[in-house]
Order: C-alpha cells, then structure tokens, then sequence
C-alpha cells in the first residue's frame, strides 16, 4: 500500500496547483499525506484488527485528523464530523485511492472483491463508487498473483494481463487521448479509475507513473495515490522513495506501516518475483533455446524464485520433480505447461533455467 502513500504525498502539493511540468520536483516541504494516506492507513488498520467494519476506522482516523493537507471533500467532511455517520450515494473517487491494503492482505477474488466493497460502501455506496474501489483492487490483486506464480515476464506483459478484467470490470475504455484528460479536474470515479488505468499503461517504471499522473493537471493526490497502488505492483519502488515518503508521516501512521507489512509477508509467500525488460527476456530465451511464443509468455524467473528457500540459478531440474508435475513444477496446477508442453512425460524443463537444489514443490 506505499504506493498509494507515496503517489498521495508527491502528488499534494498539487491538488490545487495543477502542474504539467513533468519534472516537477518530487518531494519538498511543500508536500504532505492528505485525507488518502489517512484513509488508506485506516483501512490496513482495519485488517490488522481483523475487522470488517471499515467505516469506523476510516471515521476513527479521520477525526484524529481533522485538518490534513487539502482538507476534506464537503460531505465526507461531513460524515467525518457526525456522530452517526451514514453513506451518502457517494460515487466520488475517494472510494478508489483507499482501497488497495485489501488486495495486499487477501489473493482470492472473491474476498478482494467483497471486501473493496465493504471499504467503499461506507461512504461511497453509489454502484460506480464501489465499482471504482473494486477495479482497483483487482488491477492490484491480479498484477500481484502474475508475479507470485515465478514467471518470468515483461512489464508489458504484467501490465496488459494483470489490467484486464479490472477494466472489465468497471466497463469504460482506457484508449484516452491526452488532452481530453489533461488538467482536467474531475473527482469521480468514472473520470479517474479509467486514468488511471491509462497512466499505469503509459508507464516505464514506478517513478514515471507517479511523474505522469501528477503532471498530468487532474486531481493530482488522489490520481497518483490510485496509480501509486497500482504501480508498485508492477515496477519496484526505489526505497530512497520509501524513505522519504515515510519521513512525512506521522509515528502512529508509521507503525500502522510497518505492522502491515509484516502482516501481509506473513500471510503471504513471497516469491521473489522479478520484473524483466523484453530485450532481458528475448537474452534469456536465446540462452537456453525457449520457442519465440514460450520465450515471451512462459519463461521462468532466473535466479530469484522463491529467494527466501535459496533456490539458485542453473538448467536442469531433478527428475523426480518433474514427473509429478502438473505445471512447472506445482502439483495440482491446471495441466498447460508453460514450456509449451500438455505431457507430463515431455516436460523435463530442458526449457526451464530452474534449478532446485533439492526436491521442493513450487508453492
């Protein structure tokens, strides 16, 4: 979830003086988190407590403060002050920047979709709202689950597959020109989650699809925590980044952080996922003679799969492994080889640059 953080606070300065310059400084003692990071905070504080009832820690957190950079949009101020706050048909893209801590603690499509729901309907129960909220949290979902399953890909890749059903989903088109969106002002979901979308399509790594959604002259704070959610998913944050956008944050927010972190690491395998251009790709499948299809689609990742196990980098794979396997490896998979294979018997992973030292099963 930083990267909704991060987006939030590089984006603040701008919300109300729109900027184009897309080397716009990034960090300054103009910048601070806004009403997102805090709602976004609420939200993994919600899910560390193990609750379901979002409304009362986005109320709780809000209120603790109650005057943050950019304030409050009128009637979330409003539900915010109340004693007995109720959802107000909001479809407003509050519900979208909030979201993502959801589809960091749970993998299933089912509970991320549920859940984005629960996280919007609070306040946003418009269905455009809650639809916002969920196609973000499945862009994010389904953009995490490409890289937990070790395939070695390209950010294109990642970026069409793990983008498609969330765009599905919300049903509006991401082909956008320019400059029917450019310093456009608009803070509803149907004018920001398809932005969004475009943004993370136009992008090259974290830093740029930050850059592009703050200088494109919006709603810069809410379209860069949205982008930021997304983006890390797909690109590494520079952790000089990390660093500096947790130095605006206050302790408590900090140690919210940290404590989902350490939620979502032990809740979740990690495996050691790399993100690979396509000329490394196009290197890698030359090194080992993958088919031009399996080369693009299918290959490993090298040297990192599950790195907190150890696995290291060769060619071949132990025999007994192999024969059970159903899909690279993973007893119970859906039976296509991701070598190019539907036979058991052909898959000795003669394709596969993956060693395992020893006889493991890919979780």
């Amino acid at each position: 979830m930083l990267g909704a953080i991060i987006g939030d606070i590089v984006g603040s300065r701008w919300e109300f003086n729109p900027t184009n310059d897309y080397n716009f400084e990034l960090f300054s003692s103009k910048n601070s988190f806004t009403d997102d990071t805090i709602c976004t905070v609420a939200v993994a504080d919600a899910i560390l407590h193990g609750s379901e009832d979002f409304g009362k820690y986005i109320h709780s957190w809000c209120r603790r403060y109650p005057h943050p950079m950019g304030g409050y949009g009128g009637r979330f101020a409003q539900w915010v002050k109340s004693d007995h706050p109720e959802p107000y048909g909001s479809w407003g893209n509050g519900s979208a920047m909030r979201v993502s801590p959801v589809a960091w603690a749970y993998s299933d499509r089912y509970n991320v979709m549920r859940l984005a729901e629960l996280t919007a309907s609070c306040t946003h129960n418009h269905p455009l709202g809650i639809s916002g909220a969920q196609a973000v949290a499945l862009a994010i979902r389904d953009c995490r689950q490409l890289h937990r399953t070790g395939i070695c890909i390209g950010a294109d890749e990642a970026k069409r597959h793990g983008l498609q059903e969330a765009i599905r989903h919300f049903g509006r088109s991401v082909d956008l020109k320019e400059e029917r969106v450019q310093n456009r002002f608009d803070e509803t979901c149907e004018g920001t989650v398809p932005v969004a979308f475009w943004i993370i399509n136009q992008s090259r790594s974290f830093e740029d699809a930050i850059r592009r959604a703050v200088s494109l002259g919006a709603d810069a704070d809410t379209l860069g925590a949205i982008v930021g959610s997304i983006a890390e998913t797909i690109w590494a944050i520079p952790e000089w980044m990390k660093k500096k956008a947790l130095s605006y944050l206050p302790e408590e927010m900090r140690d919210v952080v940290r404590a989902f972190r350490t939620y979502v690491h032990s809740h979740t395998k990690s495996s050691g996922w790399v993100i690979m251009s396509d000329e490394e790709i196009e290197a890698l499948g030359n090194d080992f003679g993958v088919d031009e299809m399996s080369k693009k689609r299918n290959l490993m990742t090298v040297a990192r799969i599950w790195h907190d196990v150890g696995w290291s980098d060769a060619r071949t794979v132990p025999e007994e492994i192999v024969d059970p396997c159903v899909t690279c490896c993973h007893p119970g998979g859906n039976g296509v080889c991701r070598f190019g294979s539907s036979s058991r018997k052909a898959r000795r992973l003669t394709h596969c640059p993956t060693y395992l030292p020893e006889p493991k099963w890919l979780p």
